[in-house]
């Protein structure tokens, strides 16, 4: 099996883990308040990455100090992600939240270009624009079908978009196990948070296996997408997060009996084909400058 091939897998295999983790907090907030499974979740994969960057021997190495602002600010833009994006799920079918969230690369590599100075082409601003077109076919702002929390979920795909271009500035010496920890940990403290606004329920032995189901679930999204994208090229394994789609797909049919509309599928495609083709004019390598003279070498 090749690296790129290995990575394709696991990228898969993250892309399920994320779905299968939504699946299972969304499925639990319809008998529990929503931040007590969030802050019971949190407590259990934060042990979990914690006790993995111990035995691997990330939680010895020490986060550069130049680099520490960027985690503290990254791990805040997850907090701040999470919030909105919990709030969508537990209010809206599976597979509409799945796909507006699969604008990502889109956004991220707009905001690249607004905000970093990164080179992008008029293809990749077109299909930017149709990307965002399939964002609307979901959304339909102002017709009979919108769902306010849509734009709850916008927000989520927004912060997100400045959690990732933050990920881009940190330097290669910052063990990722360590991000994930400060991530896990901020989502927790999140949840410890805001339970105090809600009332505690009972937790009968159905419930403990399913909080633990998505501590697992979240472990191995994490650990599979960070062994992926250190296996495989970028350009050869991130298309296949748009895997995701077809588990938001089919979770939300078999366990919530959800369906997407037509529409919500025609955008759900723009969205994935404009994201790969834009990965793709990502990977690809950057032209060879022309010659200034003649083939001969005269100038």
């Amino acid at each position: 099996m090749t690296d790129n091939l290995r990575g394709s897998v696991l990228m898969m295999g993250s892309m399920a883990a994320f779905s299968f983790n939504d699946a299972t907090i969304k499925f639990l907030a319809q008998g529990l308040p929503t931040f007590q499974i969030v802050l019971l979740r949190g407590v259990a994969v934060t042990l979990l990455i914690a006790l993995l960057a111990w035995l691997t021997g990330a939680l010895r190495r020490p986060i550069p100090r130049a680099d520490m602002p960027l985690v503290i600010g990254r791990s805040v833009a997850e907090v701040v992600s999470f919030y909105p994006f919990v709030l969508a799920l537990t209010h809206m079918p599976l597979a509409n939240v799945t796909a507006i969230l699969q604008v990502l690369p889109l956004t991220i590599t707009a905001a690249g270009a607004l905000f970093l100075g990164e080179r992008v082409g008029w293809r990749r601003w077109t299909a930017i624009a149709i990307g965002f077109a399939g964002v609307l076919l979901i959304v339909r702002p102002g017709g009979a079908d919108f769902d306010g929390w849509s734009l709850v979920a916008l927000t989520a795909m927004l912060t997100i978009t400045a959690r990732d271009l933050i990920t881009r500035r940190l330097s290669k010496d910052v063990p990722s196990l360590k991000v994930a920890i400060f991530t896990a940990a901020g989502v927790m403290l999140l949840g410890l948070v805001l339970t105090l606004f809600e009332t505690w329920e009972p937790i009968d032995g159905n419930h403990g296996m399913l909080v633990l189901a998505a501590a697992g679930f979240i472990f191995f999204g994490y650990l599979f997408s960070i062994m992926a994208m250190r296996v495989g090229e970028v350009a050869a394994v991130t298309p296949f997060r748009y895997t995701a789609l077809i588990w938001g797909l089919m979770l939300g049919w078999a366990v919530f009996d959800e369906w997407p509309k037509p529409l919500t599928l025609i955008g759900a495609a723009l969205i994935a084909g404009t994201g790969l083709y834009t990965l793709w004019r990502e990977g690809r390598p950057a032209p060879a400058p022309r010659p200034t003279g003649l083939p001969d070498g005269r100038t």
